[in-house]
């Protein structure tokens, strides 16, 4: 069998085994959903002043922000953790399948996840909100996207390494990342969090991740909308993360 056919193979696995887990589907694709309307629907669709856009337009990258991180970074590391303490891991290392397979099925199924959040999210605030959806910078959004998608995969296979177990793995995946939506601007508009916070919030990838979607919604962007610097952070902290999942990755339980 190719590597194409036995990554596609492999793909189609883990996406049944996705859509399969109604925990995974509530959380990955509903829970996005549900706090566009919170926000958009709380804070109304007035106009952030100091950033010249209106609410929606605002919330709509930094929705599909926390989507793309939760189907990557947040689904990769839980399921790793499980897979692993259960045996599932070390009894596919006696298969025939290669490693860079599964590895690379789990990131496809990630990338597909995320494709279709960013097509669900933009869709919902064209269309409940007005948010114009962004066809000159689109080139620019989905490098975001895949940049994005790739590394925050990476991080999710590092991060379950220091996991010590399947009931650890939701408290210390969230403790990871939900601190990082607050200080990052996802949650609350930039313009309401202090400097000082803000520059904290740069030295980790969420805050330039959200920046470059945001880049790609803002109607004020010229040019192709491609945020090269943050980019560039956001791909800095993805080969860190594949660094530290080379060395410290397990297939075995901890406990083994």
């Amino acid at each position: 069998m190719s590597a194409a056919a036995l990554t596609l193979h492999q793909l189609r696995y883990d996406q049944r085994i996705f859509w399969r887990n109604p925990a995974a589907v509530f959380f990955t694709v509903i829970f996005p959903v549900i706090f566009l309307f919170l926000f958009a629907g709380l804070f109304g669709n007035g106009e952030i002043e100091e950033l010249g856009v209106d609410v929606a337009t605002y919330y709509v990258p930094g929705i599909i922000t926390l989507a793309v991180v939760s189907a990557t970074l947040v689904s990769l590391t839980m399921n790793l953790v499980i897979g692993r303490e259960t045996g599932r891991l070390k009894r596919f290392r006696g298969t025939p399948m290669p490693t860079w397979a599964f590895i690379a099925g789990r990131i496809g199924n990630s990338i597909v996840v995320s494709l279709l959040m960013v097509l669900l999210v933009t869709a919902l605030g064209a269309i409940f909100f007005g948010v114009e959806v962004p066809t000159t910078t689109l080139p620019a959004l989905l490098v975001t996207l895949i940049v994005g998608a790739i590394s925050f995969s990476a991080l999710g296979f590092a991060l379950s390494a220091a996991i010590p177990s399947e009931d650890a793995a939701p408290a210390i995946t969230n403790a990871t990342v939900l601190p990082l939506y607050f200080i990052s601007g996802v949650f609350i508009p930039e313009s309401e969090i202090p400097d000082g916070v803000l520059r904290f919030a740069d030295l980790f990838p969420i805050r330039h991740f959200f920046e470059a979607f945001f880049a790609a919604f803002d109607p004020t962007t010229t040019g192709v909308g491609l945020a090269l610097g943050d980019l560039a952070v956001v791909a800095a902290w993805g080969a860190i993360g594949l660094a530290l999942a080379a060395r410290y990755f397990r297939w075995t339980p901890k406990r083994d």
